[in-house]
Parts: structure tokens; C-alpha cells; sequence
């Protein structure tokens, strides 16, 4: 009987350690959505970014993806996301889709410009590049290679002939 207790104690401090580190490590890991200002941005192709995804200002986390929608006029994909209401953002901010690495999550990264004009809330982020996935950058080296190893008028250029 003794032992059974103090298995069942050792079982208890166990699990309420357990829960105790899970709680910490939610509250420090900040995945919660950020509370701001809403922005807008348009790209050609989000490539897997999700909702709740980061917004980063130099790999550090500023807001989150808040919705994803296509425009219906010219079919690209418009980012809601919500900002801090600490960090303003000049209108020559440029937006890109990144990624954590190979396997990491895609996030929006933001790059301010220097305007001494703001983004207003609710406002639009015009400059954007393009995000090209790993398949799309890896077919143009491919592309790149076998062309550079053609001989100089092989490519249709004016020296071969």
C-alpha cells in the first residue's frame, strides 16, 4: 500500500510539473495574434502562408496574418494582416512571402522604406515581391546551367552563324 502511494504522489508532482512548463512555454512563445492595426498587401502567389502566420520586421515577429482572399478583378491574393500599433510603417515599405527554410513556415516579411509618409490603418502595402517556390527557383538554375553549357551561337545568338 505504501508503495502505491507514493507512486501516485510521484505520478501527481510529475504531471503538475508537466503542466506547469506547458503553461510557461505558452505564455512565452508568443503565438498569439497580435493585436493592431490592420494592413493590406497583393501578391501573385502566397505559397502556403497561413492564417496566424508571422509578419516580421528583421526576424522580428510584428504582427500576424490575419485572412487571405483573392481580388475578383485581378486574381491575386490579397494578406490581411494586423500590425503592432507601436511600429508605423512608412508608405515605401516593401512586403515579400518568406520562409523559415526548407521545412519551416512561411511568413510575410516587411522591409520599411524611408518615406516620411505613413501607411494609415486599414491601408495598403503596394510594394510587394513575388514569392517563388523552392520547385520554381531550382527549375530556373536548372535552366541557367544547361544553357551556360551550350556553345556561344547554340542559344541563337548572332556568333554562332
Amino acid at each position: 500500500m505504501g508503495r502505491n502511494l507514493i507512486e501516485t504522489i510521484m505520478g501527481g508532482v510529475v504531471l503538475l510539473v508537466a503542466v506547469f512548463f506547458l503553461v510557461f512555454a505558452w505564455s512565452q512563445a508568443d503565438l498569439g495574434a497580435v493585436k493592431g492595426y490592420p494592413l493590406r498587401a497583393s501578391f501573385l502567389s502566397v505559397g502556403g502562408l497561413a492564417n496566424g502566420g508571422d509578419v516580421r520586421i528583421n526576424g522580428i515577429k510584428v504582427g500576424s496574418v490575419m485572412d487571405q482572399t483573392i481580388d475578383s478583378t485581378s486574381f491575386n491574393a490579397v494578406v490581411r494582416m494586423s500590425i503592432r500599433p507601436d511600429i508605423r510603417l512608412p508608405e515605401d515599405t516593401t512586403a515579400t512571402i518568406a520562409s523559415d527554410g526548407l521545412l519551416g513556415g512561411k511568413y510575410v516579411k516587411l522591409d520599411p522604406g524611408r518615406s516620411a509618409r505613413m501607411i494609415p490603418a486599414d491601408g495598403t502595402i503596394t510594394n510587394t515581391r513575388n514569392y517563388k517556390s523552392l520547385e520554381e527557383m531550382v527549375g530556373e538554375i536548372i535552366f541557367l546551367a544547361t544553357d551556360a553549357g551550350k556553345p556561344a551561337g547554340a542559344a541563337g545568338g548572332e556568333r554562332g552563324k
